[in-house]
């Protein structure tokens, strides 16, 4: 179900060249889908959101006001919802908010030089669109994930959208969490005529200013291409657990972990790293073994047999490396003492430390956030948070007397660059200067 590769004395390139890690970034007939739908909503508007909702959620919508989801409606899904689970959603988001509290920025001010103020303006974004994937599929836990760190940003409206089901309804569990959330603006719109709707705006809806949210190829394509109309949160691609374990791990925690993500996705990514022959031994047991109580369990055969592996390495060391070489957007560490090795990790988008510290709990319960660079792009890219719904203004302030001491080193540098009307700028100041 799973491959093995023998990685002793290879070099972690030789290794990463023999994975197979898929990216939603290749394909070339889902792109020219995505270009037509970008190019005929920025044309057409509501018209088009109706009929690619006919066409593609087979739901008929019969006019532009009903894709909004109303105030009664959400309220009719919080209700039916069984309390348990509305307890859990608010346990989770308490847990959220108060994580992403503490990454607040504050805009601040300095008077190091005399006459001279310099500083940084923290400004909210004013309004932010949220896709929550529906379908198959609901995701409660990203509602709350990509909402809670814009509301504690300061963002003034979150425009939420989200694929309808057959009955043309939001499913009930998304509908609860926005209302935990408090997000009243919700459409019945998804796929990549969501993402166009929410990058370019519609009579119905309006632009925002970013767009966050995971989603299939045809969102994850759209978004790229929007990218500069708005801003987006990153270019998700399959979901991704790499876990480096040594003998102190238990096999059947490891194949448990394993198979967390294997079930997101067929092509999802799931792979263990050791310098233990016994545990991987026992891990492809225990996987044939717990697989069969899953209720998934063909889309996890299907994703570790063409995207898992089972590595074995000479060391610990050369695991930690090998690590960072695929920058994996899960990172276990299941072995003895990982704080010890939390300094040699570079490139993970998050980071779970020892044998009861498995990835699910940060996916719904542990605070910091889910939405996570995938496809080694943790090389450059980092969780969604606070600071992603922020921007950041410079502020400079100089007198007279400050400006004098600088203005003709100012000026000699943009003549150094050929840029004569920069010098004037800083030399007109001064001409007549009788001071």
């Amino acid at each position: 179900m799973i491959r093995r590769i023998d990685g002793r004395g290879k070099s972690a390139k030789w290794i990463k060249d023999n994975l197979d890690r898929p990216s939603q970034l290749e394909a070339n007939e889902e792109r020219e889908v995505v270009l037509s739908i970008l190019k005929t909503v920025q044309r057409e508007g509501d018209t088009a959101l109706l009929k690619y909702t006919r066409d593609y959620d087979k739901v008929e919508i019969s006019e532009p006001d009903k894709m909004r989801v109303t105030e009664e409606e959400i309220q009719a899904a919080y209700d039916r919802t069984d309390p348990k689970l509305i307890a859990i959603l608010v346990k989770a988001a308490e847990r959220i908010r108060l994580y992403h509290e503490k990454q607040k920025q504050e805009s601040w001010i300095s008077f190091g030089e005399e006459d001279v103020i310099l500083g940084q303006k923290v400004t909210p974004m004013e309004r932010v669109g949220v896709y929550v994937p529906g379908g198959k599929a609901a995701y409660p836990s990203s509602v709350l994930m990509n909402v809670m760190p814009a509301q504690i940003a300061g963002v003034d409206e979150i425009i939420m959208v989200s694929p309808p089901g057959k009955n043309g309804d939001i499913h009930p569990s998304i509908l609860a969490a926005a209302k935990v959330a408090g997000v009243t603006r919700i459409y019945r719109v998804g796929g990549a005529q969501a993402v166009a709707a929410l990058a370019y705006g519609t009579e119905t809806i309006p632009k925002v200013d970013k767009i966050v949210g995971p989603g299939n190829i045809f969102v994850a394509l759209a978004k790229k291409e929007v990218y500069g109309h708005v801003d987006i949160d990153m270019i998700a691609g399959p979901s991704e657990v790499l876990i480096v374990a040594d003998k102190s791990a238990k096999p059947s925690f490891i194949a448990a972990d394993l198979m967390s993500q294997a079930e997101h996705d067929s092509m999802a990514s799931s792979i263990l790293i050791t310098d233990c022959d016994k545990i991987i031994s026992e891990v492809m047991q225990e996987l044939e073994v717990q697989v069969e109580k899953l209720t998934l369990k063909d889309t996890i055969r299907s994703s570790l047999k063409n995207y898992g592996a089972c590595i074995l390495v000479d060391s610990i060391e050369e695991a930690i490396k090998l690590s960072n070489a695929i920058a994996p957007e899960h990172l276990e560490l299941a072995i003895e003492k990982p704080m010890d090795r939390l300094g040699q990790i570079k490139h993970a988008g998050a980071i779970f430390l020892g044998h009861y510290s498995p990835e699910p709990v940060g996916d719904y319960m542990a605070g910091p956030n889910h939405v996570l660079p995938t496809s080694g792009t943790a090389r450059f890219f980092s969780p969604l948070g606070v600071e992603a719904f922020v921007k950041k203004s410079s502020i400079l302030l100089y007198g007279k007397d400050a400006l004098r001491q600088i203005y003709e080193d100012v000026a000699d540098f943009a003549k150094m660059e050929g840029l004569t009307a920069h010098a004037n700028a800083m030399e007109v100041r001064f001409e007549k200067d009788d001071v």
